[in-house]
């Protein structure tokens, strides 16, 4: 594939950026518009001059257009052979950069797999949520919810007697463990069975996936007897009744079969509902004719003004770009491009069923357009929409246009000890984990200071870049001061700070509530507003906020406890003799470092549980007994 790259500086000045734009080529390609090093938007285009002219242009543009014009600084443009390269290469850039004007895909909802990682010694059945894409790993499913597939993988491992442990286990293992005493493990870890013998026995468990369950039952069925006839009756029975729900499996997935026809086999349908302003995508996953179920997007309106059609498609191949999902065969739709279809052939190969030639397929579109009709429209009555609330803080902050990204952050001390920070980061109304961060902080000489080490907490993230849209703080009118306080320093006013806070309740209420506080007393403070806003006047805004806020406590709190802990651990480590730097460091990131639990160990047993020399085990052992059970 054949590409030519051009970049240069764009002014800052609009009527300069028009006439740059006016000496592209008319060629297809992709251009990025940025803002310094940041790419706000990528976007594809048949003829890139006429495209991106039109943004600085005075033609009518939507709001969402007018405010990206507003921030691009300069812009960089690709060339490609054609429009299909075109599309492919948008979606690769999408991935690579996550610009921040482009429709944010996030795909919480997932289905259950069985894997086998054939690159291990003795492969064994895995329970898998996104198994990717990988040479060497067998991936069966996905498996609707029903079907109980955890338990369908524990029967099959017991039943074959295949390994359960984990690689590092089944390497560090000598001796057979309990399962191998009572039937059922085979060792593999200490050679009770050879590789070809336990391939056989793997070949037939994974029958049951393959259409093949007809000989695993009867294979099972004839083990069954033999134990009964060597008078095993209690194994037998157990036997008996893995059978039965093995069977009960391979009905439920004959019956499901039944329910598509032959041309949908294996094929996602994917179709849309634009209401007066959200957009919602509704997508049916159909897997060896089985329905698993669906998945529901929804965006603003606003989102796809400019090109509806040529942002539906790019969803689309964002969508499968990001699936950790077995991907389809083909997919059906209502609408789409010669190019697009090229496209997604070349990037995922999949194919794009003729809903003109099978007229059936139209009912399957229809249901997937209901689906996201039906969505919508509950989502808005409910107040619901994470969009419904965004607005809401908009409008509140007077900013002029809906956050996108908001932080919120959590100091957790307990007497002025292991002070810790939390990240959290939501973008669109939804937790994106990747950027979740911990803080550790200064332990100050004063103690408990939540106002200094929250301005310490900002000052290190502003170090990075990236600002949110808005900083939410949990606290009051203090810490949001503290907070403003730091960006004024630092020259930024244009990020509002907003606190999360508890209503103050009077002393008469104090008596018949006593530290029963609700949610629903939950207040946003705002710099500049005479009362705080009551969250529950937005049903949409409340969940957001609090549920970031919740999101913080947990995550500051966790990273707190492994601290103190830790700091408690070192403190004992340093009173047993014999245990240098070198040994304190190890033994500090080994989790079984519990004084409580080892001290019920014997020096042997502790030796071996942290790989110690049998002296410095002794004399651990001896350390605790006297201090631990003397306290």
């Amino acid at each position: 594939m054949r590409r030519n790259v051009k970049a240069d500086r764009i002014p800052i000045n609009r009527v300069k950026l028009w006439e740059k734009a006016k000496t592209l080529p008319t060629s297809p390609g992709c251009y990025l518009m940025k803002r310094g090093d940041e790419v706000l938007y990528v976007g594809k285009a048949k003829s890139l001059r006429s495209r991106v002219v039109s943004y600085f242009n005075n033609s009518g543009k939507s709001p969402k257009t007018e405010i990206l014009v507003g921030h691009i600084q300069e812009f960089e443009f690709i060339l490609t052979d054609s429009d299909t390269e075109a599309f492919v290469l948008e979606n690769n850039l999408i991935k690579k950069f996550s610009p921040r004007y482009n429709i944010r895909l996030k795909d919480d909802k997932s289905y259950p797999y069985v894997t086998i990682n054939y690159h291990e010694p003795f492969p064994r059945l895995q329970y898998e949520r996104r198994p990717g894409h990988k040479k060497g790993i067998d991936t069966f499913g996905p498996f609707v919810v029903g079907s109980n597939i955890s338990e369908i993988i524990r029967i099959l491992t017991k039943s074959f007697g295949l390994r359960d442990c984990s690689l590092r286990e089944f390497q560090s293992r000598k001796e057979p463990c309990l399962l191998f005493q009572i039937k059922q493990c085979r060792a593999p870890c200490v050679q009770k069975i050879g590789n070809e013998e336990y391939a056989e026995l793997l070949k037939m468990a994974v029958n049951i996936f393959k259409g093949d369950g007809d000989k695993t039952i009867s294979y099972l069925q004839k083990k069954m007897v033999e134990l009964s006839e060597a008078e095993l009756f209690e194994q037998a029975a157990i036997l008996r009744d893995y059978i039965e729900k093995l069977n009960q499996f391979l009905m439920y997935s004959q019956q499901k079969n039944a329910e598509f026809p032959p041309t949908v086999k294996d094929t996602d349908i994917i179709n849309f509902y634009c209401g007066d302003e959200e957009v919602d995508i509704a997508i049916y996953m159909v897997r060896n004719g089985i329905l698993l179920g669906h998945k529901n997007f929804n965006y603003t309106k606003l989102d796809f003004e400019d090109d509806f059609l040529g942002t539906f498609q790019s969803f689309i191949l964002q969508y499968y770009q990001n699936s950790h999902d077995v991907l389809p065969k083909n997919i059906l739709l209502e609408e789409y491009s010669l190019d697009f279809s090229k496209a997604l052939n070349e990037l995922f190969s999949i194919y794009l069923n003729n809903k003109e030639k099978e007229k059936h397929l139209l009912g399957l579109l229809e249901l997937a357009k209901n689906q996201a009709m039906e969505t919508q429209k509950v989502r808005l009555s409910n107040e619901e929409s994470v969009y419904f609330g965004l607005r809401r803080l908009q409008e509140l902050l007077n900013l002029k246009e809906r956050p996108v990204r908001l932080e919120c952050y959590d100091v957790a001390v307990f007497q002025g000890s292991s002070p810790t920070a939390a990240q959290i980061v939501f973008i669109d109304g939804k937790p994106w984990k990747q950027f979740y961060r911990y803080y550790h902080l200064t332990e100050r000489p004063e103690g408990n200071n939540d106002f200094a080490m929250m301005e310490e907490v900002i000052a290190r993230r502003l170090a990075h870049g990236d600002l949110p849209d808005v900083f939410v703080i949990d606290g009051g009118k203090g810490q949001v001061s503290s907070v403003t306080k730091i960006l004024e320093e630092k020259g930024i006013d244009s990020i509002p700070v907003i606190g999360l806070a508890k209503e103050k309740m009077k002393s008469s209420q104090y008596q018949f509530k006593k530290s029963k506080i609700q949610k629903s007393d939950e207040r946003l403070v705002i710099p500049g507003r005479a009362n705080p806003y009551i969250l529950k006047k937005n049903k949409s805004l409340f969940r957001i906020l609090t549920q970031m806020r919740d999101e913080a406590h947990r995550f500051s709190r966790r990273l707190h406890h492994k601290k103190e802990q830790k700091r408690v651990v070192a403190s004992w480590l340093d009173q047993v003799p014999g245990i240098g730097p070198k040994t304190r460091e190890l033994l500090l990131k080994n989790n079984q470092l519990r004084p409580e639990a080892l001290v019920q160990l014997s020096s042997k047993e502790i030796a071996e549980l942290l790989n110690l020399r049998p002296q410095l085990a002794k004399n651990i052992l001896k350390y605790l007994k006297t201090n631990l059970e003397h306290e």
